[in-house]
């Protein structure tokens, strides 16, 4: 049994100021209290089985991410990135009421299984970048595509007019390395998408709030070429360390979630106040420290050391790099997509690997991993991994 101390008024106003920002103003649809009647109290604190409702103080702040990435018009918090990705697919097909998606060979949406087919990251490490345990009929769903084929898209929405309900990648895929689009490309994506009225989600567990405050999109309207995705799926940073994913985009997609809408999406522990009052803290602390000038600055050190390094032996390498992220492909050929990715020599990078962690570096254990630097790297750091790097590739 529960007692609570209750100011209604006070909770209408932050119910109604939720509802702006999150479907249905909750992030799981029994707490908007429809069956029940009534708005749904704000809790402040709560002491054994006593509950406080809220004052002037709450937790959960999903404006931040409306704030910050200006494509979200609305946000549903959940608890990963497989979560996000998982029903941003489910949100697609309810809204426009078809059934196939299309992805990119190579990009790994977490371990759904409309998502799990030809996947990068540890599946692709794994040797086995098709799931067992996802059945055939789901397969068939999911249209698989090569990254930077404008006419392979083409292609696939001639083939299935009016089929497709949505367009999902990593707009850096960076699940196979890191793979940067041909320019133009994404700007294309965006248009046969709206022409065939055709979901555009952007994936951005990774990069989102790694890359800029609005990840890959802040960085393209940065540059002029401002490309916006009908939906972004998040995750990592978010929770500060804890697990949380969240999705968001336009209104009227968003609105298609229950309880608005007849898309059903639910978690006991989506939006959490322990990760909420992390992930703020942690966006918060990206706002006022602005990292992203000084993080494009080590990046590019590090991808120039390398480059440096390779030519000096005489050993083909490509570099790709953006902000924190980077990436070693030992080829002669520009990395563009999965197939390309994969001319590049994995037993070179192994023998860098190892060199380099006897020596006190630790890159990710994979040919197919997107090396990141942190805030928590200062200059020495960077120096230290820089020559140290430097040496493995001349000792090849």
């Amino acid at each position: 049994m529960t007692e609570s101390v209750v100011n209604m008024s006070v909770s209408d106003q932050l119910f109604a100021r939720a509802k702006q920002v999150i479907p249905g103003g909750v992030n799981s649809p029994v707490r908007a209290f429809r069956s029940v009647g009534g708005a749904p109290f704000f809790v402040k604190a709560a002491h054994g089985a006593r509950l406080v409702t809220a004052d002037d103080r709450e937790l959960i702040d999903a404006e931040l991410i409306v704030r910050f990435v200006p494509s979200i018009q609305k946000v549903r918090m959940c608890n990963s990135g497989t979560e996000a990705t998982m029903s941003a697919i489910r949100l697609a097909r309810g809204f426009t009421k078809r059934d196939k998606i299309i992805k990119f060979s190579g990009c790994y949406h977490g371990h759904s299984d409309s998502l799990l087919i030809k996947a990068g990251s540890g599946a692709l490490t794994h040797g086995n970048p098709d799931s067992a345990g996802v059945p055939a009929s789901f397969a068939k769903e999911t249209v698989v595509l090569s990254f930077n084929d404008r006419a392979a898209l083409d292609a696939a929405f001639a083939a299935n007019p009016d089929q497709i309900a949505g367009v999902i990648l990593e707009p850096f895929p960076a699940n196979i390395g890191l793979i940067l689009p041909d320019p133009g490309y994404l700007a294309y994506l965006r248009d046969i998408c709206t022409r065939n009225g055709t979901v555009l989600i952007f994936d951005e567990v990774m990069t989102g709030f790694r890359l800029s405050k609005a990840g890959v999109q802040g960085l393209l309207a940065e540059q002029g070429t401002p490309v916006i995705p009908d939906l972004t799926t998040l995750g990592k940073i978010i929770g500060g360390g804890l697990p949380v994913g969240a999705f968001g985009g336009h209104a009227d997609i968003m609105d298609y979630l229950a309880p608005e809408g007849p898309v059903y999406q639910a978690g006991t522990l989506s939006g959490n106040p322990l990760a909420m009052a992390a992930g703020i803290t942690a966006l918060r602390m990206l706002e006022e420290l602005n990292p992203y000038p000084r993080l494009e600055k080590l990046g590019q050190q590090v991808r120039d050391v390398l480059i440096a390094a390779a030519r000096n032996k005489g050993i083909p390498l490509q570099v790709p790099q953006v902000g924190s992220m980077f990436a070693l492909f030992f080829t002669p050929t520009p990395v563009r997509d999965y197939a390309t990715a994969l001319q590049a020599d994995a037993k070179i990078f192994a023998r860098i690997f190892r060199s380099c962690l006897d020596r006190g570096v630790y890159l990710a254990p994979s040919a197919y991993e997107t090396a990141f630097i942190s805030t928590a790297h200062d200059g020495p750091d960077i120096d230290q991994a820089c020559e140290i790097m430097s040496k493995a590739i001349a000792e090849l």
